[in-house]
């Protein structure tokens, strides 16, 4: 329903002018009336006609006179909304069903007026608009609509930037599905595109589908995904973001369409358009709307209705960060910086799937590839193209599997070696003889915590005396969400909830934790970003005693508490009580404790 109060029938289709709203900030102390003169005499000409009048006054950089507060676009939209007495709405494009809202009104239409429709439901529709006294448009959509209007302002800047992306997408994903014929039936996606690409009616390389996926790479790096999963469905198919470890729900693109938006991609990722049967892996190079070049590891998978498709995107400022910024103790950087600088032996990086050890390896080895060594990688796949690195690819159709790769790169003068996983007893012996001739390596290894990984190491058939004179020390690791800068709030915790999170053991509580309240920074979730967990131990004298053929993983366990080990629990904690997370998300990523 649209806010009679704020808008009276006497102020029906009329635009607010600069003088107008400078005016408002006069009376509300926002500016001085020199300032607000100035810009009076200064705003006059073509190029500010084009323009909203907040756009205008945001460009000066004036600051709020008692705060000092940046006027910024987003603050004076705020202040614009409060005035007017409308709801403000920042415009959240991951909450909007776009298909929905773009068949409301024409691209034309709405361009007119500068609108943007942001929801609809059974008996309203609600439109983003930065000119709430102009409802020119607002009649003719009614008697069409048949439903109310719920008038919201929101930033014009955004207004115009979702108009033209949201529509955009629209009409690529309805013209490429008009050029295709549409599918019927529980038809194979192979089929269907062998099909559709002996007619000629649906191409990848269609201008549609080519906007569609430069769209979908650019909305990825805006709304800072991680990963983008393109998954068939019978009719609809859906494309998912995962930002900071969590699932959401992006967009519906015809199943035929979308076969078309996977071959364009697998096109540009060097991929066998043709082959759909086998799972296949590629990767391509882009630019993010900032300029900065960007890494994509694609995977395909066979499903029912056709080809899974996920693109696994990797920030290029990962690898300038460093130890603390990964979320590394000032202990952690501590030891993990006293291994890494040994001259030889193996360094264990322990965690599921999604912790960050690619991460954590990849930043390590960027610190230790100066000019004088020689760093060299065998992975499956290469996650990240690194120039300061020699990396080997994996390829297993052609023989060329870990042991192999390990042992070829032992005859290129290696300094630091990385091996993407250890998985089999070949790479392990290969591994331990690198270390063993003076070699540092650095590999991965699916454990829970790090003690597990000398039990892990002795079940794939590793001699004890081999792992007691090669391994330097062992990592497990974790990924938390943390809890977003601009909205958490303190609030107090109570003794059974710490105690649930650091039992058999004791930590001080602290006098408050934060948590999560929503904003529209972090999309209502209350988090923004994710940091690391860890917990480490180096080979101690004592530890190295312990690992023989019985090998007792309590012992170990405890042994290594003795030597100082922070669990990840504890680890957790310790990031409670700085106010960067919840317990909720440690208890969530943490393993529970396994000291007996």
């Amino acid at each position: 329903m649209l806010n009679m109060n704020a808008v009276m029938d006497t102020q029906k289709h009329r635009k607010l002018d600069l003088h107008e709203i400078l005016s408002w900030m006069e009376q509300d102390g926002l500016v001085d009336k020199e300032n607000a003169h100035m810009l009076r005499t200064l705003a006059i000409g073509r190029e500010y006609s084009k323009k909203h009048p907040l756009q205008i006054i945001a460009e000066r950089n004036w600051k709020h006179p008692e705060h000092s507060r940046l006027l910024s676009i987003e603050v004076l939209t705020e202040w614009f909304a409060r005035r007017l007495g409308f709801a403000y709405a920042r415009i959240d494009p991951l909450k909007i069903d776009v298909p929905t809202v773009t068949d409301v009104m024409s691209y034309a239409y709405a361009a007119r007026f500068n609108v943007l429709p942001i929801k609809v439901d059974e008996t309203t529709i609600t439109v983003a608009t930065a000119q709430p006294y102009d409802r020119e448009w607002m009649d003719e959509l009614g008697r069409i609509h048949r439903k109310d209007f719920e008038i919201v302002i929101s930033n014009p800047e955004d207004i115009s930037h979702y108009l033209l992306e949201f529509y955009t997408v629209s009409k690529s994903v309805v013209g490429a599905q008009t050029n295709g014929h549409p599918v019927a039936g529980n038809i194979q996606n192979l089929e269907q595109l062998m099909e559709l690409g002996r007619t000629g009616k649906l191409d990848a390389n269609d201008q549609h589908v080519v906007n569609i996926v430069d769209w979908l790479l650019q909305y990825a790096f805006d709304q800072r995904a991680s990963d983008i999963h393109l998954e068939p469905r019978r009719d609809m198919s859906n494309v998912r973001f995962r930002i900071d470890g969590v699932m959401h729900d992006v967009y519906q693109i015809p199943t035929s369409v979308m076969s078309a938006v996977a071959s364009r991609i697998k096109i540009i990722g060097r991929m066998d358009v043709a082959e759909k049967r086998r799972p296949q892996d590629g990767r391509l190079k882009t630019r993010s709307p900032e300029g900065q070049e960007v890494e994509l590891r694609l995977s395909t998978m066979p499903t029912a209705f056709g080809e899974k498709l996920v693109m696994r995107i990797f920030d290029p400022e990962v690898l300038v960060k460093n130890y603390r910024e990964l979320g590394f103790s000032e202990r952690d950087d501590e030891i993990w910086t006293s291994m890494i600088s040994q001259p030889n032996g193996i360094i264990l990086v322990t965690g599921p799937t999604g912790s960050g050890k690619t991460t954590t390896l990849y930043s390590t080895l960027k610190q230790l590839a100066k000019p004088e060594v020689n760093v060299c990688t065998v992975e499956d796949p290469i996650e990240l193209v690194e120039p300061s690195f020699n990396q080997m690819q994996v390829q297993r159709n052609i023989d060329l599997d870990f042991s192999t790769g390990v042992r070829t790169l032992m005859r290129q003068d290696p300094d630091i070696i990385m091996i993407g996983e250890i998985r089999d007893m070949e790479t392990a012996e290969m591994a331990i003889q690198a270390a063993l001739t003076g070699h540092l390596v650095l590999s991965t290894l699916h454990t829970n915590d790090a003690a597990s990984a000398v039990t892990r190491m002795l079940d794939i058939g590793v001699p004890p005396y081999l792992l007691q004179s090669s391994i330097l020390g062992v990592m497990a690791q974790r990924l938390v969400r943390t809890l977003c800068p601009h909205c958490k709030q303190p609030t107090a915790i109570s003794d059974e909830d710490w105690h649930a999170l650091v039992k058999p053991w004791r930590s001080k509580k602290p006098d408050h934790v934060m948590q999560p309240v929503g904003c529209l920074e972090c999309r209502n979730t209350g988090y923004r970003g994710r940091m690391g967990l860890y917990e480490m131990f180096t080979f101690t004298g004592k530890l190295r005693r312990l690992v023989n053929a019985s090998c007792d993983i309590s012992e170990l366990r405890q042994q290594t508490l003795k030597d100082g080990l922070i669990p990840l629990r504890l680890s957790g904690a310790s990031k409670v009580a700085q106010g960067l997370t919840t317990i909720e998300e440690v208890l969530r990523v943490a393993p529970p404790p396994l000291t007996q």
